[in-house]
């Protein structure tokens, strides 16, 4: 009996020996032949092994905000994202709050007093990168975005983040016929300016002026 275990396990060894010479032996061509691939599905995708008694930390399923998508684009044109109102929507004093919070975090340092959009965008004209609903304005707020918005959830509570998102919204209005000028009353706003560089590339700018647009479309074209 203990003679057939040592037969059987040289054999085997020696079966291990032959397939590991096989292994680096070099092929017909003269280069070394390469181990054969991990098994693949049907998809052509390597095989994944899930760890035993593994589980997912958490499921974005969870929290539906979480599931609020940055991109207004999705797959086969269905979209799956809750809807998810602030929820001091109904307080008329949480834009009061929102505009408070505004400034004395300093948002007009980079979104300019009453959002008018400077280092940042603007916040006034209804247009948002990342999107206009209320979960989205939380999430931007909440996560931050690229390009200098900071990330305010670790600071704030989500109280304040809804009362800013409350104040973004009641000032969130795109300009139309209706709106008036805005014009610089001290010192009173120059007659001409130069012609802008979209329009004329010049190494003596103020060659060329037009009549100054109060920020209207140049008409320097």
């Amino acid at each position: 009996m203990i003679r057939a275990v040592l037969v059987a396990s040289a054999v085997f060894a020696m079966g291990g020996s032959a397939a590991l010479a096989q292994m680096n032996a070099p092929s017909p061509t003269g280069e070394p032949m390469q181990p054969e691939a991990l098994p693949r599905s049907e998809t052509d995708v390597p095989a994944i092994e899930a760890t035993p008694g593994a589980s997912a930390p958490f499921s974005a399923s969870a929290n539906p905000i979480l599931r609020v998508p940055v991109s207004g684009l999705h797959p086969g044109d269905v979209s799956f994202t809750p809807k998810i109102d602030n929820p001091l929507a109904k307080d008329p004093q949480a834009t009061t709050r929102g505009m408070q919070d505004f400034i004395q975090f300093n948002c007009v340092g980079c979104h300019a007093a009453n959002g008018g959009g400077g280092m940042g965008p603007a916040l006034s004209e209804g247009h948002f990168i990342y999107g206009s609903s209320p979960a989205n304005l939380f999430l931007d707020i909440y996560q931050g975005r690229p390009n200098g918005m900071p990330a305010w959830g670790d600071i704030l509570p989500e109280s304040t983040i809804w009362e800013l998102v409350a104040y973004v919204k009641s000032i969130a209005h795109p300009p139309s016929a209706t709106f008036g000028e805005t014009i610089s009353r001290t010192p009173p706003s120059p007659a001409v300016e130069q012609t802008p560089a979209e329009f004329l590339q010049t190494a003596n700018p103020w060659g060329f002026t037009t009549t100054f647009s109060d920020g209207k479309e140049p008409v320097g074209k």
